[in-house]
């Protein structure tokens, strides 16, 4: 699988704390690895939309599309529990 960023989950990833762009870059290679990994708890979060979300961190949670051999990431930002 590869990786893309849209321009706004760039700029989102670069506002936030560094502690959670290393957790995301960590969780990153584990997503692009195996979707199903524990840690992410990833899940479809939008089905009309084909929107995925997984776990950043306890707090943080990433919003990702899935089409074909890619994933577009969409936005990144603070969980509310």
């Amino acid at each position: 699988m590869k990786a893309f960023f849209t321009p706004h989950f760039q700029r989102s990833y670069q506002k936030l704390p560094k502690e959670i762009q290393a957790a995301f870059d960590k969780q990153l290679v584990f997503l692009l690895q195996n979707l199903h990994h524990p840690s992410l708890r990833a899940k479809k979060y939008d089905e009309g939309r084909n929107l995925w979300q997984a776990r950043v961190t306890s707090s943080y949670r990433c919003y990702f599309e899935i089409l074909d051999n890619q994933y577009t990431f969409h936005e990144i930002r603070a969980h509310d529990d």
